[in-house]
């Protein structure tokens, strides 16, 4: 068994006469006869497509492949109203905290041990963890997005000025993911904003950090859960998780100062200073830890909790505390439920 943490390119991969193939195939799947779409003619497409050439995905392939896109309505109203942004945190919660999405968090623990244990060995990951953020991102890999990427990506590139910087990025990115990979463009589906997998990697995410848990070739992070399980671990291990460091701990806040909760997710205070400010935790805590000040709406007021930086590295998956606060309590719901499981 080997755990490859280092697919940053293609030629790690193996893959490099996948190009020929995936174009043969490509072309008889869009008709490469055909005149490029509408997408392909615009100015911000032309230049997509030049910037991959100069990475190495041949030009033409890259214009049949944009050209192939459809402007999708339904991905431009989806991501107007997210749900971190529209609902309070006790009725975001309930959506991830339930009895079925903790149950099935068992299975697919018990179903992926090795594989889970193996990853948190090398990554010091906890594999409830990693079994919490695939439980959240597509419940354990069964709702993985319906959108072809292609057509998410190229939308929210090209018709959704406010965040067209990224999404023109993540476009390239998937441009150069296909054809280093040999993954064939067309057939790659996820999220409405082009998030893959089981993990829901954009396909920035899946160039720098996506791993094959063991043999050679592109890590399949749609199909093979082993993949995508070391894929998730490695990308909290990339952004900074510490092993057998806390994540999170509830508190009482004393007269709290509104802007103490406004300074974003990075920890820049000390346990210490934020007891001086009247942030005091429910447990024991060195005082010299980073943390941030997490304030979140209940049903009868406000919850507080201090974020370490675990936490926090939760947030690089997902920039939303709400996320990594869903993330952290399914990760100890299926971890009480298979302890006393196997009691």
């Amino acid at each position: 068994m080997r755990l490859l943490f280092s697919t940053r390119c293609a030629r790690r991969w193996g893959v490099r006469a996948a190009p020929i193939l995936l174009w043969a195939a490509l072309s008889s799947l869009i008709a490469v006869e055909v005149a490029a779409g509408e997408y392909a003619e615009r100015v911000a497409a032309i230049e997509v497509i030049k910037s991959a050439e100069l990475a190495g995905v041949d030009a033409k392939w890259s214009t049949d492949l944009v050209s192939a896109a459809e402007r999708q309505q339904s991905i431009l109203d989806a991501i107007a109203r997210p749900a971190e942004k529209t609902k309070p945190w006790h009725e975001y919660r309930q959506i991830f905290l339930t009895p079925r999405r903790t149950s099935e968090g068992v299975v697919f623990w018990d179903e992926h041990s090795l594989v889970l244990d193996a990853v948190s060995a090398v990554t010091g990951v906890p594999p409830e963890v990693i079994v919490a953020i695939i439980g959240v991102e597509t419940f354990y890999g069964r709702i993985t997005g319906s959108y072809r990427v292609i057509d998410a990506l190229a939308t929210l590139a090209f018709d959704y000025p406010r965040r067209s910087a990224f999404f023109t990025k993540e476009l390239e990115a998937f441009l150069l993911l296909a054809w280093e990979s040999g993954k064939d463009p067309l057939m790659l589906k996820g999220s409405y904003a082009g998030a893959m997998g089981y993990g829901q990697f954009m396909p920035s995410s899946y160039r720098a950090y996506a791993t094959r848990f063991e043999g050679e070739g592109a890590p399949d992070i749609w199909d093979n859960p082993a993949d995508a399980i070391s894929s998730v671990g490695n990308y909290l291990l990339e952004h900074g998780w510490h092993a057998d460091k806390d994540v999170v701990v509830s508190a009482t806040v004393n007269d709290p100062d509104p802007g103490l909760f406004e300074g974003g997710l990075k920890p820049i205070h000390s346990v210490a200073q934020l007891v001086a400010r009247g942030v005091m935790p429910s447990q024991s805590i060195n005082s010299d830890a980073m943390a941030t000040p997490i304030g979140l709406e209940v049903q009868d007021g406000m919850a507080y909790w201090l974020g370490l930086e675990n936490f926090y590295v939760i947030t690089r998956y997902n920039h939303s505390a709400m996320y990594a606060m869903a993330v952290w309590d399914l990760s100890q719901s299926i971890a009480k439920a298979r302890k006393e499981k196997d009691l």
